[in-house]
């Protein structure tokens, strides 16, 4: 893998990882154009996982440090018996919705993890994958009228969006897309719902990276490939900063049909490949 190659792979994570496009399909797609074997850059996804980590960590810290501080002082309310207290702790109850919402897509992405592995052997259901996420940003374009936030938000919600966000673990369909429509099916507020899409992410991206260390370890790494791939998960950090404030504003502003076409063309242009091409 060269540096060039690490840069686009970081980009293309960064940006598609937090814009609706599918980070997932793009590289896949990237890595047969490349011809880059999977099994030699194992460890090289799971830093492109940590860099787009840090690009939320940066947007969200505040959210994040409040979470962090409210679990504290849950575990204590639990232990002197005052109980969870949601009503009376806004943050508290976000950081329930957010386990709640992870349980879903953990189960899915277990139990499932071979069947969406196995999809990855033909560039067809990526194709398919994308035009689904076409027709899911344009749904949501429709919805998100609602000026339901957390104080309204309630567990069958936080399940719902996690259970849409297990589905996106298929090839082609976007992360980010799918939970964000689940949220607006929710009749969630549309900026809080992205904030909620994001901060889910967390445990989402930091999970699927942990279950990736045991194979990319297995497959060990070639040491002269450091720098490239440092470059790749710095370029991924720095794009998925900009994707997540391109996100917010897109989705505030109602555009995101312009990503329903993109992802349309991509996905007819890969399946027509597929089909004829390949």
């Amino acid at each position: 893998m060269t540096y060039l190659e690490a840069i686009v792979l970081g980009l293309v994570q960064g940006l598609a990882e937090f814009l609706p496009i599918s980070s997932s399909g793009h590289l896949a797609l990237l890595q047969q154009f490349f011809g880059i074997r999977e099994d030699n850059v194992l460890l090289f996804a799971v830093l492109l996982h940590v860099g787009t980590l840090i690009s939320v960590f940066i947007v969200y810290w505040k959210d994040i440090w409040e979470l962090i501080v409210e679990l504290l002082l849950t575990i204590k309310d639990l232990c002197s018996g005052k109980g969870l207290r949601l009503d009376e702790r806004p943050v508290r109850k976000l950081g329930v919705l957010i386990i709640v919402a992870t349980v879903p897509t953990g189960i899915i992405g277990i139990l499932g993890g071979d069947f969406f592995d196995s999809l990855y052997n033909s560039i067809i259901p990526i194709g398919v994958g994308l035009i689904i996420t076409g027709f899911l940003l344009i749904l949501a374009e429709r919805m998100g009228t609602s000026r339901r936030g957390l104080e309204k938000m309630n567990f069958r919600n936080a399940f719902f969006i996690g259970l849409v966000q297990g589905i996106a673990i298929c090839p082609g369909i976007s992360r980010s897309g799918s939970t964000l429509f689940g949220s607006l099916v929710c009749n969630l507020e549309r900026s809080f719902a992205v904030k909620f899409v994001f901060l889910i992410s967390i445990p989402s991206i930091l999970g699927s990276a942990v279950l990736e260390i045991p194979d990319a370890l297995e497959a060990g790494f070639d040491m002269s490939l450091l720098g490239p791939v440092l470059v790749g998960m710095a370029v991924a950090a720095v794009s998925g900063l900009i994707a997540i404030k391109t996100m917010i504003k897109i989705v505030s502003d109602k555009k995101l049909s312009y990503f329903s076409y993109y992802v349309w063309i991509v996905g007819a242009a890969v399946i027509l490949y597929g089909i004829f091409g390949a």
